[in-house]
Parts: structure tokens; C-alpha cells; sequence
């Protein structure tokens, strides 16, 4: 009798546990990324879902959608970011700079060194500067959370030949993003800057809409743009790629003072995750390419 009584205790203890779980995960975040499930902006959001879930006791629960599933590109996204319709976003500089220009200083060449100086710099007061600037010019519609990685540095590929010299440029259809300061660099090369979408790259490559892009080694291989015709890489690491990370603000500030310490949290995890994934993944392409 006092076996069963025992069991019965356990069960209705576990039970109880499970139906207060599910009534306690009252948050539920939409998150997404115009990559795939073999990208470094995949590892940081598990990091992140994994993060929020367990420390918010399943109050918090997120949604990762991969690829174009919610919107397609950084101006559509941004706007699902703004009206609420997705709460989490990630985009590099070009996605955001319609909205945000200033935020292109990261794609000036050669600005950075190293990762450990864009680390030491993604993690201070530039990042706090650029979120005050954001939340002013969105009308207080989108934070910035914060900044990580995504393709580790630009470098020069292409389909037509090798590039030793910024001369070798010269007359190349090169894709930039749909961004100011990227084309200005292409024209100045003496290239001809064609924007194109991230989605379109790999087509525009194929048919020889474009015949080179700057990007990196993660993403060029992980893309497979050697299938659509790359031969060619100059790895002259000429701009830190980074991952600009968007939160809904009204998302954010509605929630309790210890559910914010979560997210905070959480995105401090993802960063560091993108800055490592990176640093793997970029090893292990380089030594496929070799």
C-alpha cells in the first residue's frame, strides 16, 4: 500500500512538473537566419536556445527558422523585426545598412588586425555606441544585441584568374552588398560592383552574372561556390565579417528584469560560440582547400 502510495506521489509530482513547465513557457522567440544549418550563425542560435531554455527554466522557449523561411532579405527581416513578427535577426553589415549605414565602418579594409583585436572590440563600448545609434533611428523597433561573427574575414575569390595585386581587379563583375562603402571599394579597385543578394550569389556565379565576390573561407566552402565556378582565392583578410544581431525592443523590454539577464546572457554565449565555430570551422576549410 505504501509502495503504490509512493508511486502515486512520484507520478502526480511529475506530471505536476510537466503541466507547469508547459504554462510556464510563456515567451516563445522567433529567431532567424538567411544561412544554413552549416553556418556558424546556426551554432551561435543553439547556443542561444539552449542557453535561454534552460536558464529561464523553460519560461523562455526560441524558434530557429534557417534560410528564407520568415523573410528573404535584410531590409524585409529588419522590418519583421521592427513590427514584431519576428523577434531575433541576424544580418552582416550589408543587410543593415539601408537602415543603419554607419554600421559599414567594419568593412573598411584593413581596419582590424587580427580576431583578437575585433574580439576585444565587439565586446566594448563600440557596440554600446552603435546600439544607442540603432535604437534612435528605428524609432526604439530594434536593438542591437550584439555583435559576433559570420565568414570570418572577407578575401578576394573569383572564377576568372589569380589576384596577387589590387590591379588584378580591374575590369572583374564583382558581387558586393546592396551597401554604399562595399561598391565605392569595388569601383575603387577598378572593378564593377554588382549587388546581388546572398540567395542569388550561388546562381549569379554559375551563369557569370558575377565573376567574383569577397567573402570567407567558411562561407565560399560551405555554400559550395567552387561548384559554381570558383578557382580562385586571395586570402588577404581584407575586412572582419561581422554578425550584427537584432532583437525586437519592445520584445525585450517587456520582460522581467531577470528574464533580460537571461537574453543578455544568452547573447554573450552566442558571441563567443560564433567566435569559436569560426576559428574551427575556417581551419578545417582551409585544410579541405588544400
Amino acid at each position: 500500500m505504501l509502495k503504490n502510495t509512493v508511486k502515486s506521489l512520484v507520478l502526480a509530482a511529475l506530471l505536476a512538473g510537466t503541466a507547469g513547465m508547459a504554462m510556464a513557457q510563456d515567451i516563445m522567440l522567433r529567431a532567424t537566419a538567411n544561412s544554413n544549418e552549416q553556418d556558424e550563425d546556426y551554432d551561435g542560435l543553439v547556443v542561444f536556445k539552449n542557453y535561454v531554455e534552460n536558464a529561464s527554466n523553460g519560461a523562455i522557449g526560441v524558434e530557429i527558422f534557417m534560410g528564407t523561411q520568415l523573410c528573404g532579405k535584410g531590409d524585409e527581416c529588419l522590418a519583421g523585426v521592427a513590427d514584431g513578427s519576428i523577434d531575433i535577426y541576424i544580418s552582416t553589415s550589408g543587410g543593415a545598412a539601408g537602415l543603419f549605414p554607419y554600421i559599414q565602418v567594419l568593412d573598411l579594409p584593413y581596419l582590424m588586425s587580427d580576431d583578437r583585436v575585433a574580439e576585444e572590440v565587439l565586446t566594448g563600448d563600440f557596440v554600446r555606441m552603435l546600439r544607442g545609434m540603432a535604437l534612435a533611428d528605428s524609432g526604439n523597433t530594434i536593438r542591437l544585441m550584439a555583435v559576433g561573427n559570420t565568414g570570418g574575414w572577407r578575401n578576394y575569390a573569383n572564377t576568372q584568374k589569380r589576384i596577387a595585386t589590387p590591379g588584378d581587379l580591374a575590369g572583374m563583375k564583382m558581387r558586393t552588398v546592396p551597401a554604399d562603402l562595399p561598391q565605392t571599394l569595388a569601383t575603387t579597385l577598378g572593378a564593377s560592383p554588382t549587388p546581388i543578394a546572398w540567395p542569388e550569389l550561388f546562381t549569379s556565379l554559375q551563369t557569370g552574372v558575377v565573376e567574383g565576390t569577397a567573402n570567407g573561407i567558411t562561407d565560399i566552402m560551405s555554400m559550395k561556390f567552387t561548384d559554381a565556378g570558383i578557382k580562385y582565392l586571395t586570402l588577404d583578410g581584407h575586412s572582419y565579417m561581422g554578425a550584427f544581431w537584432w532583437m525586437n525592443n519592445d520584445r525585450f523590454m517587456g520582460m522581467t528584469d531577470a528574464q533580460k539577464q537571461v537574453i543578455l546572457d544568452g547573447f554573450a554565449a552566442l558571441q563567443q560560440a560564433t567566435f569559436a565555430a569560426e576559428a574551427k570551422i575556417a581551419a578545417e576549410r582551409a585544410a579541405d582547400m588544400n
